[in-house]
């Protein structure tokens, strides 16, 4: 059959899938596979969560779209109550878009303005997004920003300490030098208006920053006047089991990036800061046609409750410590797994060989109906990512299914 689909999207299955709930998806033909990308970290809540549903449904039959520079529905100062009450430090304020590029987009366009200064600091295995400011922001493969010559200036990329180092220590130091080696010859802090951090790098590998990085990074920025970005696209709303992985360290962004699992998988995206710093963004600087759209602000509200729920992330962090005990069980057997590292249910699993890893990829969806992804620059990270709603019998079925494919391709 011929498709009218553009090719230009790379695809991990071919699968042809007809439903979802909860872990799981369903094929057109009925097959069944445990789904431990969640969509690239977005169903938070599983698919087709009954709670989220249900609001969706009851938002559909009042508006499907309500646009704010038009007029203002009613969902729209609730969410943003409720994001203050849980966002960190003294983020208060919010702007509401579409996806985690665009997003990221409007926390360098707002330090842009807040500070008068042009250009931004982002980190080496970064991955911001796919526009054209976002990919110039994104480090972690050439493949990204391939073939799209003449990208956005004012870009410079910083140090990222390097995981499988033999001295953690010294080398979140190492980093740390590099950054201010940065601040030195390249951007000086008087023209550097943002630093943008992935608490955990995704794309880049599934590596949870240090914490004397993250803070180190965070002390600069008050020293210089730099606005501190936390781009929590992927690493937000209970991934980590905490609902932000910043909380984790104890540091406070000036600035928070939010999308996929805010909303359960309905396209929504929001940017939080101070009052303080969002009254510097003037009247009209910004904007988009779907930004808090009502769908949107109802997915993201019921997400909310859902993980918000009394032992909700408790149990998000008692399944993350479920799989990493067993795949470190695994790599005790197994001189080609590298290191076990993550937060919460945002776990990677970097091997020796990015060719096993795709072998192994293929014999978890084609002999188990696992489906898992990779991540890094090198292609040789698994990253798990299961639905946050995970049960300890499904952490069981994927450590199984890797099991069985660690013994097929040693």
């Amino acid at each position: 059959m011929t498709s009218h689909l553009s090719g230009v999207l790379f695809s991990v299955t071919d699968l042809q899938v007809a439903s979802g709930k909860g872990s799981w998806v369903t094929t057109t033909d009925g097959t069944e596979y445990l789904d431990f990308t969640s969509g690239i970290a977005v169903t938070s809540t599983g698919h087709a969560h009954p709670h989220v549903v249900a609001a969706i449904q009851r938002q559909a039959e009042r508006f499907l779209h309500a646009q704010q520079n038009v007029y203002r529905h009613d969902l729209l100062e609730p969410l943003a109550a409720r994001l203050a009450d849980l966002a960190p430090g003294a983020i208060d304020t919010f702007f509401f878009s579409n996806s985690g590029a665009e997003i990221t987009e409007a926390g360098v366009k707002l330090a842009k303005q807040a500070t008068k200064r042009s250009n931004v600091v982002v980190f080496s295995g970064s991955f911001h997004g796919r526009t054209h400011l976002a990919m110039a922001m994104t480090t972690s493969k050439t493949g990204y920003r391939a073939g799209y010559p003449n990208l956005p200036a004012g870009v410079f990329v910083a140090p990222y300490p390097d995981p499988l180092a033999a001295d953690p220590d010294a080398e979140t130091e190492r980093a740390l030098d590099g950054v201010r080696h940065l601040l030195k010859a390249q951007t000086a802090p008087e023209e550097t208006a943002a630093m943008v951090l992935e608490p955990v790098l995704g794309e880049g590998g599934y590596i949870p920053a240090p914490e004397r990085f993250i803070t180190g990074v965070a002390e600069l920025c008050r020293e210089h006047g730099i606005v501190f970005v936390a781009d929590e696209v992927q690493s937000g709303f209970g991934r980590t089991g905490k609902l932000f992985a910043v909380e984790h360290y104890g540091v406070e962004p000036d600035v928070i990036c939010m999308a996929k699992g805010i909303a359960s998988g309905f396209p929504f995206s929001a940017l939080g800061t101070r009052k303080e710093l969002s009254d510097r963004w003037p009247t009209g600087s910004h904007g988009g046609t779907y930004g808090g759209n009502p769908m949107g602000c109802a997915a993201a509200l019921a997400t909310i409750e859902v993980l918000t729920a009394p032992g909700f992330l408790d149990a998000v962090t008692a399944r993350g410590e479920q799989l990493m005990a067993g795949l470190r069980d695994l790599q005790r057997h197994d001189d080609g797994i590298l290191q076990v590292r993550g937060l919460g249910l945002m776990v990677g699993t970097e091997l020796s060989d990015p060719a096993r890893v795709s072998a192994i990829l293929t014999h978890c969806l084609e002999e188990s109906h696992v489906i898992l992804m990779n991540a890094g620059t090198y292609g040789r990270t698994l990253r798990w990512m299961p639905p946050l709603v995970v049960t300890e019998q499904e952490i069981e079925l994927g450590l199984a299914a890797f099991a069985a494919a660690l013994k097929a391709t040693g």
